[in-house]
């Protein structure tokens, strides 16, 4: 046989589309051509396939390879079709038989020596799978964690390209033991009980929470701004299963799970820094559309320090996400839309010196300073704000 089909999935956004990976060899002058618009990542494909082969024991071949990535209008982006483009060969070869690899989604990046590395978006791609009608996925066995999450499906996981080929020849598949998926210590040990005094501040931080209120603090230096914002979550209802799954989907496409549990039933919480990009805050992407910090965020809390310091159309770029509760990215390669349905907690000091509070502090600012630092805050933001408080200095008997 000299055409092997393999399928795949590709990413926009959130949203996946079933690609069939055709390979042909035929005879020829030997030439690598890759079709179906290809970004850079997805060209050099072809040296790490020929690597994994040869290091697996299998053979190049020395003959013309034409490799389609239908459909051929969509960009196709990202390594993580490597895997798929290994079996496509070997199958157009003869090496490997078709049947074992029909119905079956193949996900993984291969390394030089033929292992299998993980690839981002691993959920999302495997719903998009399930809606297509497929019910087998090979997916890396650093993803298995991430793919067990979708029910209806049978994950297969493997280490490294001779792991798949055996699987293919013999059916011999080592189950992989299903994972511990409940919420780690690290993401609990913070407490909205810890906050001491404040009873104002912890007051409009509560109703905040119960109501879904965007929230803005001004308050000087240490008291407290980032404490209540922080502890904010643990106060917000626990996630639903449908909610924690889209949350997870999220942060797989921006390669986050590193740092969240997935499924954790704790509300997310992103915290940029005020110097951060307008494409970390609403998301980018030259070849790749990635999620910022308003998708991450979906589902929990946005908390922006020192948000006058803030660059010009930074905070305005929040205004329709608030209204919405998605954010539409367009760029060359095309557009995507990720859902952005969270609370927005804004800290800022009252004035540049951050001391004008009126409680006996020397502020050095002008009355004319004060207003020109808090306008920076612009007036169609903060008519989407609901809840703004004052936060004074603790105590010490508080």
């Amino acid at each position: 046989m000299t055409l092997g089909q393999v399928r795949s999935i590709a990413l926009q956004g959130l949203l996946g589309t079933l690609i069939e990976i055709e390979a042909d060899i035929s005879d020829g002058i030997p030439t690598y051509s890759l079709l179906g618009l290809p970004d850079t990542s997805l060209q050099e494909s072809r040296d790490r396939v020929r690597a994994a082969l040869t290091n697996s024991g299998e053979k190049w071949p020395n003959k013309k390879v034409t490799v389609s990535l239908s459909p051929a209008w969509l960009p196709k982006s990202g390594p993580g079709f490597d895997c798929a483009i290994a079996l496509a060969l070997l199958v157009a070869e003869g090496a490997i038989p078709q049947e074992p690899l029909d119905d079956v989604v193949v996900l993984g990046e291969l390394s030089l020596e033929g292992r299998i590395r993980s690839v981002r978006g691993v959920l999302p791609s495997l719903i998009a799978a399930h809606k297509a009608g497929i019910r087998r996925a090979i997916v890396p066995q650093e993803n298995f964690q991430e793919a067990q999450l979708l029910p209806g499906m049978n994950i297969l996981s493997f280490q490294s390209l001779r792991e798949i080929l055996q699987w293919v020849l013999t059916g011999a598949h080592a189950v992989a033991e299903v994972l511990d998926i409940d919420i780690p210590d690290t993401e609990i040990e913070l407490d909205f009980a810890d906050v001491a005094g404040q009873p104002k501040a912890r007051f409009a931080a509560e109703v905040a929470a119960s109501g879904g209120h965007h929230l803005l603090l001004i308050g000087p230096p240490g008291a407290g701004k980032t404490m209540i914002a922080s502890r904010l979550p643990t106060i917000l209802p626990a996630l639903t299963e449908a909610e924690s799954l889209e949350v997870t989907a999220i942060h797989s496409v921006a390669g986050g799970l590193a740092t969240r549990s997935p499924m954790s039933k704790v509300a997310p919480i992103v915290s940029p820094h005020h110097s951060a990009s307008r494409a970390a805050i609403v998301g980018g992407g030259n070849r790749t559309i990635t999620p910022g910090a308003i998708s991450l965020s979906h589902r929990g809390v946005l908390f922006i320090d020192e948000a006058p310091e803030c660059a010009y159309g930074i905070l305005d770029a929040l205004r329709q996400p608030l209204e919405s509760g998605t954010i539409t990215i367009g760029r060359a390669v095309g557009s995507a839309t990720f859902p952005a349905r969270f609370l927005l907690v804004l800290a800022a000091n009252p004035c540049p010196c951050g001391k004008y509070t009126g409680k006996g502090l020397a502020c050095t600012c002008s009355s004319l300073q004060v207003r020109r630092y808090m306008s920076k805050i612009s007036g169609p933001l903060m008519d989407r704000i609901d809840i703004r408080v004052e936060v004074d200095p603790v105590g010490r008997t508080e």
